[in-house]
């Protein structure tokens, strides 16, 4: 009886040559030495179409002269950015483009702050009422616009006749026909749409705090606003700057709310610097464009200005 020998290690393996993981972990080398370049690629393109591209084609545009019609006549050097600064309501749009940022921003954080708070926690009916906040976010800017505009209209608005029968006002009054009204009307829809967002932002922040940090305070008999200030407003500083900022990107760049309700009229005593751009546009193209560009290098300076007050970058001691 012949005994038969084991298989040699070897066997299965190409004569003379590496294994196969040796050869596919070389094969891997090239791509490896990419890091991960392949996988942000996608991302990095993206943001060259839609972000960069635009935005050196706007400073372009903004130094030529063009027709109504779209042609291009020439370089008119930095011609549109004089006549912008000449023209009579741009200092007051800046203002209002301003204030409108500054309070909206502020009464939202605010509002969120304390809606965060309360959802954070238990209380009958909770769930239903997180659902409720949302319904803001979901609808449409534009539709929510106008559908206080029509709550404001002079002759058939709800606001006008409950007003009217309750006797606080003897007759229809034109809420967005005078800037008084109109902006603190817009502010508040601007709030409003802005809430939800916000809201949801510092909640999420406020749920990644560890209760044990909250027992350990009690222990030591902090008080609740000693807490309050010691603690949860520290930890909740990165979604406090989260917040801010996409604020004050979105409600700076805003314009269905404020086109949608008095479309920055009487003449532009309600509108913003967008707003302003958009009605440039129908008359001078270039000088829209230059607005445009005044536009980013603000937002981008506003958003620097609270970030370097902030001291975002700077771990809490």
């Amino acid at each position: 009886m012949s005994i038969k020998a084991p298989p040699s290690p070897a066997r299965g393996r190409r004569r003379g040559g590496p294994p196969a993981r040796t050869k596919r972990r070389a094969s891997r080398g090239g791509l490896a030495r990419l890091g991960p370049l392949p996988w942000i690629a996608p991302v990095i393109l993206l943001i060259l179409a839609v972000v960069v591209y635009p935005i050196i084609e706007l400073v372009r545009t903004s130094f030529l002269n063009i027709s109504i019609a779209g042609k291009v006549r020439g370089s008119a050097g930095t011609d549109k950015f004089k006549e912008l600064f000449e023209e009579t309501d741009f200092g007051h749009v800046l203002l209002w483009t301003v204030l409108w940022t500054v309070v909206v921003v502020g009464v939202t954080m605010v509002l969120s702050l304390g809606l965060a708070q309360l959802f954070n926690q238990r209380f009958p009916g909770r769930r239903i009422t997180r659902w409720a906040l949302i319904a803001p976010w979901a609808a449409s800017v534009l539709m929510t616009a106008i559908g206080f505009k029509w709550m404001l209209n002079r002759t058939a608005g709800v606001l006008n006749t409950v007003m009217i029968d309750l006797g606080i006002i003897d007759r229809s009054r034109d809420w967005l026909g005078e800037p008084g009204t109109a902006w603190p009307w817009m502010m508040f829809v601007a709030v409003f749409v802005s809430l939800p967002f916000t809201t949801y932002t510092l909640l999420a922040g406020l749920q990644t705090i560890p209760h044990d940090v909250y027992e350990a305070a009690r222990i030591d008999g902090s008080g609740s606003w000693q807490t309050y200030k010691g603690i949860t407003l520290p930890l909740l500083r990165p979604a406090l700057l989260v917040g801010v900022v996409i604020n004050l990107i979105n409600v700076f760049n805003s314009f269905p709310i404020i086109w949608a309700m008095t479309q920055g009229g009487p003449g532009s005593d309600t509108a913003t610097s967008t707003v302003f751009m958009y009605k440039l546009k129908e008359t001078d193209i270039g000088e829209s464009a230059a607005m445009s560009t005044v536009n980013f290098a603000m937002v981008v300076l506003l958003v620097l200005i609270f970030l370097k007050v902030s001291r975002w970058n700077e771990e809490d001691s």
